[in-house]
């Protein structure tokens, strides 16, 4: 299981999740929106390993 570094939610990296590569490391998203908030701002999420203050979704 891998941790969603924009919500925080547990994910299973082993199905089909959105993903991105981010210097050379792979994040996995439980949603579209999880991974479009990551691209946005790669750097408020990149290498934390929680909801980067962040706690539940918002908005999706």
């Amino acid at each position: 299981m891998a941790k969603d570094p924009v919500c925080g939610m547990q994910v299973d990296e082993k199905k089909a999740t959105p993903k991105t590569q981010h210097n050379g490391q792979t994040y996995y998203f439980c949603c579209a929106g999880c991974k479009w908030a990551f691209e946005k701002e790669p750097a408020k999420y990149a290498g934390k390993s929680g909801a980067g203050g962040q706690s539940g979704h918002k908005g999706h």
